[in-house]
C-alpha cells in the first residue's frame, strides 16, 4: 500500500453524511486533506464517492433514507450536484480541479461503454484533474443496488490498472464478527479466500447500501484483478493512504483472472440464471467440468447463445458464472435429458469449461 503509486479510494455515505445534516463538508475536507498529502508523495489517486442519496436527504427534507426508487433517485439527483460542488471546493483549496464520472456497473460490461470510461479517467488524469466517480443512480434501471459503489471501485481499480484499492467508510476493518455484539476478534490480514471462512458479515446502516458483505465481495474482485484491499476507516485516511498500517489488507491473488474470465465473473451483465442438481454443482463449482443439460434442473429470465447467466445450486446460491451456448427457448427443451438423448446440434455442453468461472 505504502508504495503503490496508482491508488483507487473509495469512501462511503456514512463518512460523508448524516440524516440530520446532509453533507459534511469539515469532514470531506478531511478526507481530500489525506488524498492531496498522497498525491504530493508522487501517487496518482482516483475518487470513487459514494454519499449522493444522503447528501440529498436534508435539502428534500427526507428525515430517512427512501426505500421506492424515485425518491432515492430523487435524492440523487439533488445530492450529487452539492457533493460534486463540495469535493471541487475541497481541491480547489489546492489548487486542483475535479472531473466528476458517473457510471453504473453496467458500464463496464459493454465494450464501448468500457473504452469511454477509460478514456475518459486516463484524459482526466494526464490533464492534472482529480476524477471523483460515483454511480450514476438517477438513471440506475435496477435501482441502487446493495454494495454497488465497492464494486464499482473494485471494477474501476481493474480499469485504470491500480496497484492498490483503499475502501474508507465506518469501520476499521474485517472482524470475525460483529464488535457492537460482544467479543469479536479483529483481522488485519487476509492471505486468500480460505481465510474468510467462518467470517459473518452484515449488510448496509442506515446511510450506505453496502456494509461488510460488500467489501468482503469487492475485495475478492480487486483480487481477481491482481489489485490488493486495503479496508479502514474514513476517520483513519491519513494513516490508510500513508504507509497503511492500519485496517484489514486483503492480498492479491498470485495469478490475475485473464481477461476475459474476469469480464465473465464480474463485469459482464447476467441476463438469467439456471438452476443445477447436487451432482452438476459439484462438477462445476469443484472439478470445473463443462456445464451439460443433464444437471439442469430449471432456467430462469430470457436469454440468448453469448450471454452471461448466472449458475445456482439447489437452494438458489450462485456457484459460478458463464457464457451460455443456447437461448433460453432451446435450453427449456433440454432440461435433464444426457448428450446421447439430444439431436446432434444440441450435443456440445450448455455452458464449457472456458466459458465458466467458479464464484
Amino acid at each position: 500500500m505504502a508504495s503503490a503509486r496508482r491508488l483507487v479510494v473509495k469512501i462511503g455515505s456514512s463518512a460523508l453524511t448524516s440524516l440530520i445534516g446532509g453533507l459534511d463538508t469539515n469532514r470531506l475536507d478531511l478526507l481530500a486533506d489525506a488524498v492531496e498529502a498522497r498525491m504530493r508523495a508522487g501517487s496518482d489517486v482516483v475518487v470513487v464517492s459514494s454519499g449522493a442519496v444522503g447528501a440529498g436527504l436534508a435539502p428534500l427534507g427526507l428525515t430517512k433514507r427512501p426505500t421506492d426508487l424515485a425518491t432515492k433517485q430523487a435524492a440523487a439527483s439533488a445530492g450529487q450536484l452539492a457533493l460534486a460542488h463540495a469535493w471541487g471546493t475541497s481541491f480547489a483549496r489546492y489548487g486542483r480541479t475535479v472531473g466528476q464520472v458517473l457510471l453504473t456497473a453496467g458500464d463496464f460490461g459493454r465494450r464501448e461503454s468500457h473504452r469511454n470510461a477509460q478514456r475518459t479517467l486516463d484524459r482526466l488524469r494526464s490533464l492534472g484533474a482529480i476524477p471523483v466517480v460515483n454511480e450514476n443512480d438517477t438513471v440506475a434501471t435496477e435501482g441502487l443496488r446493495f454494495g454497488d459503489n465497492d464494486r464499482l471501485a473494485a471494477l474501476v481499480a481493474h480499469l485504470i490498472g491500480a496497484d492498490a484499492l483503499v475502501l474508507l467508510s465506518d469501520v476499521d476493518g474485517l472482524y470475525d464478527g460483529d464488535p457492537r455484539r460482544g467479543k469479536a476478534t479483529f483481522i488485519p490480514e487476509v492471505r486468500s479466500r480460505d481465510a474468510l471462512d467462518g467470517v459473518i458479515a452484515g449488510t448496509g446502516g442506515v446511510l450506505g447500501t453496502g456494509g461488510m458483505a460488500s467489501k468482503l465481495k469487492a475485495a475478492r474482485l480487486a483480487a481477481d484483478a491482481g489489485v490488493p484491499v486495503l479496508l479502514a476507516a474514513a476517520s483513519d485516511a491519513g494513516a490508510a493512504l500513508g504507509e497503511g498500517m492500519v485496517g484489514t489488507a486483503f492480498a492479491a491473488r498470485p495469478v490475475r483472472l485473464q481477461a476475459r474470465r474476469f469480464w465473465v465473473a464480474h463485469a459482464a451483465e447476467s441476463h438469467g440464471s439456471m438452476h443445477l442438481d447436487a451432482g452438476a454443482v459439484a462438477a462445476v463449482a469443484k472439478r470445473r467440468r463443462s456445464l451439460l443439460a443433464a444437471g439442469i434442473t430449471a432456467v430462469q429470465g430470457h436469454f440468448y447463445a453469448g450471454d452471461v447467466v448466472d449458475i445456482l445450486d439447489p437452494d438458489g446460491k450462485s456457484v459460478a458464472r458463464g457464457v451460455v451456448a443456447y437461448d433460453s427457448k432451446e435450453l427449456v427443451t433440454m432440461l435433464g435429458r444426457s448428450t446421447s438423448e439430444l439431436p446432434p446440434d444440441m450435443q456440445r455442453p450448455v455452458v464449457h469449461a472456458d466459458d465458466l468461472v467458479p464464484s
